[in-house]
């Protein structure tokens, strides 16, 4: 039988810090050769602008394989829908039965806030106690529960290009116990903060390097899977010790790393640390207090197996979701 899990089914059922760990380990798996993910390739939609990306991976020990098929839809905001939308399939690697199809929208709002705290943990200064926000949407809610699991977060400084989405996550933090404060600019918000995640769908730079002071780390995440998108300018990438989710997507995907290649402002040993590497001390974290890091995140498929396992796994125990037969 397959289980289907909506997104509503997904939100019930995930835990922010059961993710994290889960993420975590996958990440050392494909590190340590325990789990495999394929490159990718993305198709575009004859016609329009759009990009259909499959992303195959398969986990440690047999737990599961999948894939996640995501859409990238720059026409999609217009029609009142999110710009990316996916859908999951987890299937068991051993016979290659489908277990389950689940939404993708909410595993990747976790997943991808969860990836961004294992970095920070590994790459932040211990004492980071102010988290800046370049963007107030859903990723902001789930970075703030994430970074804060992390670090010992006492103030935030967000700042979005509407200042009724910066109001609007203020007002959806307001019983944290942490003080918001609404920024009137990113450069206010990248000088005043030790860690910085930037969650904007941007196509130009939103944030500049000379802006970054000793010590911060930052969480690249929100630019699109595209070679021409970017938040963080080519400075920035050039002043920071760069850790990649994976170095194959980071090359192929990433407008900040593709484009600070082809101006010749690095070379590619400048991005070639991945996360699962520092995990497992194949290489080095933070060098000391004074090191500027940035952790480079496009989203990989072993980040998404990984919780879809935890979630399917919970549904057979609670009964959520639909069963279906393909067979018949």
């Amino acid at each position: 039988m397959v289980r289907i899990l909506t997104r509503s089914d997904v939100r019930s059922l995930i835990s922010m810090d059961e993710v994290i760990d889960a993420v975590q380990k996958a990440h050392e798996d494909l590190a340590l050769g325990r789990a495999d993910q394929p490159e990718r390739h993305a198709a575009r939609t004859p016609g329009t602008d759009a990009h259909l990306i499959p992303m195959t991976a398969a986990l440690a020990d047999g737990q599961a394989g999948g894939v996640k098929l995501l859409a990238d839809v720059p026409a999609n905001p217009a029609r009142a829908l999110p710009r990316q939308q996916s859908t999951i399939v987890l299937v068991n690697p051993e016979n290659g039965v489908c277990e389950a199809f689940l939404d993708g929208g909410a595993i990747t709002q976790y997943r991808t806030a969860a990836a961004s705290a294992v970095a920070t943990r590994c790459l932040a200064r211990p004492d980071a106690r102010v988290l800046g926000l370049i963007g107030a949407g859903a990723q902001a809610r789930s970075h703030f529960a994430a970074i804060t699991r992390v670090r010992p977060i006492d103030r935030v400084l967000v700042w979005s290009r509407t200042e009724a989405s910066a109001r609007a996550f203020r007002d959806a933090v307001a019983d944290s116990g942490v003080d918001i404060e609404l920024a009137g600019s990113p450069e206010q918000v990248v000088r005043g903060s030790d860690v910085l995640c930037t969650l904007t769908p941007a196509a130009t730079p939103v944030v500049a390097g000379r802006w970054f002071g000793e010590g911060l780390h930052v969480n690249a995440v929100g630019a699109p899977p595209r070679r021409d998108h970017r938040e963080i300018d080519t400075d920035g990438i050039a002043r920071a010790r760069v850790v990649v989710d994976a170095l194959d997507t980071a090359l192929a995907e990433s407008g900040a790393v593709s484009i600070a290649l082809d101006e010749g402002a690095i070379t590619v040993d400048h991005v070639r640390d991945e996360l699962g590497e520092v995990l497992t001390g194949a290489k080095p974290g933070r060098r000391d207090d004074a090191q500027i890091t940035l952790f480079n995140s496009v989203g990989v498929p072993i980040q998404d197996l990984a919780t879809a396992r935890i979630l399917v796994d919970r549904a057979r125990d609670k009964g959520i979701g639909i069963e279906i037969s393909l067979p018949e």
